[in-house]
């Protein structure tokens, strides 16, 4: 059987698929904001990517104009405004959607969603009109409640294929390598700690016990570091003191999911990542487990694995507003 835990090869800034089907359209919704920007050069850097089109309401033409300068095969196409989208979104196999406004101190996730909700919903939209079968990567938070969103639309359009539709979460899985390796002394590249559940606070679950290599911690380490990963978004917001939320993190950990996703879609056998997508694996509708890519999205659910009783408490006490955060998405388009 395959790995749970194969890593993706993430050398960014080289090739990262031995397939010679790279040839992908990815569009950026939201493409000149403080993710889209960084994302968009990181996918303009890839091999796997030979057509880039970026949207946004605004500066798309000179992000786009910047990116076309560097010496690498994709090319690169500008789009402005709502009368635009559709022409973004023509032809595209992967939708990545960074869209909508960061968090600033003393917001949670879920303060975002009046916004958010509305932007999500009409760019979904959009995809469900202009190109049905693309793989949807939702960035935009709160991934909880915009991911049922993105399904809810792609339903009335008759159009939803769950295999399809992922919640990016790889930032929680990024930074739960990185903060194991700092306290173990390990390179974090080789590091993999699955992570399930959701995307905000103590959804966020960390499945230590799972964790490439095997580490332990004692009990009062490990409740500070699921803490620390569970709020490290936080962490940053307070760090830019008003000046943004996790961009550049949150670009690589997107680009790192896209990869994963076109190496599969390319052929590319035994990649697995982390999602938030529909499920059965709990009693929730949406839930993020380690997952098998193939060439039309998810192959295999590969579900939760065996779990430490101090993380079957921690999904036991995350499944509450999970369902909360779900309904509450499900009904923003149903009440539409």
């Amino acid at each position: 059987m395959f790995s749970r835990v194969a890593r993706p090869a993430l050398n960014i800034t080289r090739s990262l698929s031995t397939s010679s089907q790279n040839h992908a359209k990815v569009a950026v919704l939201g493409a000149s904001g403080g993710i889209g920007q960084p994302l968009s050069l990181l996918l303009k850097n890839s091999p796997l990517v030979s057509q880039l089109s970026l949207y946004d309401i605004a500066h798309t033409p000179g992000v786009a104009a910047d990116l076309s300068h560097i010496e690498t095969r994709a090319q690169v196409t500008g789009y402005i405004g709502p009368e635009q989208l559709g022409a973004a979104l023509k032809g595209c196999e992967v939708v990545v959607i960074p869209a909508g406004v960061p968090r600033k101190p003393g917001m949670t996730r879920d303060d975002l969603f009046n916004t958010n909700a509305s932007i999500v919903a009409t760019l979904v939209d959009a995809c469900a009109r202009n190109c049905p079968e693309a793989m949807l990567c939702v960035i935009s938070n709160p991934v909880n409640s915009t991911i049922p969103i993105a399904s809810e639309v792609l339903k009335k359009h008759g159009v939803y294929n769950p295999n399809r539709v992922f919640g990016v979460t790889t930032l929680d899985i990024v930074r739960a390598n990185t903060f194991v390796a700092e306290l173990k002394g390990l390179d974090p590249a080789r590091v993999n700690v699955p992570v399930i559940g959701g995307h905000a606070g103590k959804t966020i679950i960390p499945l230590i016990s799972q964790c490439t290599p095997k580490v332990e911690f004692p009990t009062d380490t490990l409740t500070t570091l699921i803490g620390r990963i569970q709020e490290a978004g936080t962490e940053v917001v307070k760090a830019k003191a008003g000046a943004g939320s996790a961009t550049l993190s949150m670009a690589y950990a997107g680009a790192r999911f896209t990869f994963s996703l076109l190496d599969a879609m390319n052929g590319k056998e035994g990649v697995v990542e982390c999602a938030f997508v529909r499920s059965e694996e709990t009693e929730c509708k949406y839930f993020s487990t380690p997952l098998l890519l193939g060439k039309h999205g998810i192959e295999k659910n590969l579900g939760l694995g065996k779990l430490s009783a101090f993380e079957e408490k921690l999904v036991a006490e995350a499944l509450g507003e999970l369902k909360s955060s779900i309904k509450k998405g499900e009904d923003f388009v149903l009440n539409k």
